[in-house]
């Protein structure tokens, strides 16, 4: 059996006043501070979350 693979992401920026939407892509990441980390599995849906989100996240490690 093979381990999924995953993508580790941080969060760089606040999401005060931003949009509802960024906000709640924020937390399915599960992030909710600058400076936490999250390891997620890496599918499209959560490519597609990261690049929603990607001025306020950046990738730190994706296996």
């Amino acid at each position: 059996m093979t381990m999924a693979k995953t993508v580790t992401i941080e969060q760089i920026g606040s999401p005060i006043g931003r949009p509802h939407e960024q906000r709640e892509t924020l937390k399915g990441l599960g992030l909710n501070r600058i400076g936490r980390r999250s390891s997620v599995e890496d599918t499209p849906a959560v490519r597609g979350m990261i690049a929603k989100v990607a001025h306020l996240v950046r990738v730190v490690d994706g296996h």
